[in-house]
């Protein structure tokens, strides 16, 4: 707990300087002067300020924010022999770029984490394919449990080949949010009998692209073997007489491909009725075959109810070290901040006219959790998701809504139309607006935390 804390608020500062410093630095080079740096808002905690004159540097209780605060004419009198470093004094290109260095910093500072990320470099599971969900794109397109798979092309014509199964789901993803076919070259395990395949994401309802997209393409889990892990001890398991290192053969005659399939089969043996449909084995142990019958119990999972039989199932899966060198490492990491950013915007557009789920939206509680979670998997897995967020802030303060940068960009962007500034009047009925979008979104992403965390998502 004292670590998911720490990861969090250790995230929280290092993305609101850089953002606000962005927005500071832009300032200075541009001749305004700045009254107070502030990261958080509310009560100060900590204050630095070098003379009377210069800027003030301020920590403050409530660290989900920050500011920069400018002279301005608009919010108080400014002595005659300062007017000309007050911000709306400023030509209008100076104060549009001082608006959206907040935003550009942060999407610098993504480049910066991927690309070290790539440096340190980040064990990753191998693309070895199990066996897809019965039904989905994946299996109608010939995929096999065991199949691994090497490259990718959006045309067929050029191939990207593929480092590991998160290069995978990145490509299903990026093409399934532009509702594009994937062409997919797979071998054996061994890397022969190479052949392609074409995924039909394009024919994937827009209203599936949410969190269990991976799964409605067919793509799940990598490849594990179908051997029992630890037996919890008075377990549906453990009381069927199943025990750890079981090679698990065949399921009611139906051979078993992978851990994968496995799993699937017990949760679907919970069925929609109140009794918990018995299971036929046929496991491998020390040279031996047994036939053993296994009672799965019914939990809920949400609004579902399926089977467990309270044992770990399937290997490790395989897994490769992804690293890059200097300058692939900082040219992967510019493509895929640009990659992310493009697909943080087309989610939330999709999210705006409803052919995307709202519970996508993430807020402190999730972050908090994420930052956890990555800071024990060790630096390579924190940056990256530093840089994830670091981009979903800068494509946020980017967008066209009142009280963020983007907003105050739309309104410079009609100013350079008409040759006169928004008027006061306009100005205060967006900013309440404004207001009220982004306090329900905040509390959007706040519900979607909750639910998650209690399993209701």
């Amino acid at each position: 707990m004292i670590s998911t804390l720490l990861a969090f608020v250790f995230t929280l500062a290092i993305l609101i300087v850089v953002h606000e410093y962005g927005h500071y630095r832009v300032a200075v080079a541009c001749g305004v002067k700045v009254l107070r740096f502030s990261v958080g808002f509310g009560r100060v905690i900590w204050r630095r300020q070098a003379t009377p004159d210069s800027t003030e540097f301020v920590v403050s209780a409530l660290p989900l924010g920050g500011y920069v605060r400018m002279l301005d004419e608009r919010e108080g009198s400014v002595p005659a022999a300062d007017l000309d470093s007050a911000f709306n004094r400023k030509p209008l290109w100076q104060r549009s770029a001082i608006v959206a260095a907040g935003p550009i910093a942060n999407l610098l500072l993504a480049v910066l984490l991927y690309a070290g990320a790539h440096w340190v470099g980040m064990d990753e599971p191998k693309a070895l394919l199990s066996a897809p969900v019965p039904g989905s794109v994946a299996e109608r397109a010939g995929l096999r449990s065991g199949d691994l798979a090497r490259a990718v092309s959006r045309d067929g014509i050029d191939w990207q080949a593929l480092r590991s199964m998160t290069d995978l789901r990145w490509q299903i993803t990026q093409a399934v949010m532009h509702g594009e076919k994937l062409n997919l070259e797979v071998s054996g395990a061994d890397g022969r009998n190479a052949r392609r395949v074409v995924l039909a994401l394009d024919t994937l309802q827009s209203r599936e692209v949410d969190a269990k997209l991976l799964q409605s393409v067919g793509v799940g889990a990598p490849f594990s073997e179908p051997v029992m892990g630890e037996v919890k001890i008075g377990g549906a398991g453990a009381r069927a007489g199943l025990r750890a290192g079981d090679r698990v053969l065949s399921v009611d005659g139906a051979p078993i491909a992978d851990a994968g399939q496995l799993r699937e089969l017990i949760r679907a043996s919970a069925g929609t009725g109140t009794d918990v449909k018995p299971m036929a084995w046929r496991v491998e142990r020390s040279g031996q075959t047994l036939d053993i019958l296994v009672q799965p119990v019914a939990v809920a999972e949400g609004a579902l109810r399926v089977g467990r039989i309270e044992a770990y199932i399937g290997q490790a899966p395989q897994m490769v070290t992804v690293r890059y060198g200097l300058v692939d490492g900082l040219a992967q990491a510019a493509t895929r901040t640009w990659d992310m950013s493009v697909l943080t915007l087309t989610m939330f557009g999709k999210m705006v006219i409803g052919e995307a789920s709202l519970k996508n939206l993430s807020g402190p509680l999730t972050i908090a959790d994420y930052a956890g979670q990555s800071a024990r998997l060790g630096l390579a897995y924190y940056l990256g998701f530093l840089a994830v967020v670091s981009v979903s802030l800068g494509v946020l303060n980017l967008l066209p809504l009142p009280m963020l940068d983007g907003g105050h960009l739309m309104y410079y962007l009609f100013e350079a139309v008409t040759g006169k500034p928004v008027s006061d009047a306009w100005t205060a009925r967006l900013q309440r607006g404004g207001v009220a979008i982004l306090l329900t979104l905040t509390s959007l992403a706040l519900y979607n935390d909750v639910a998650r965390l209690l399993g209701l998502h």
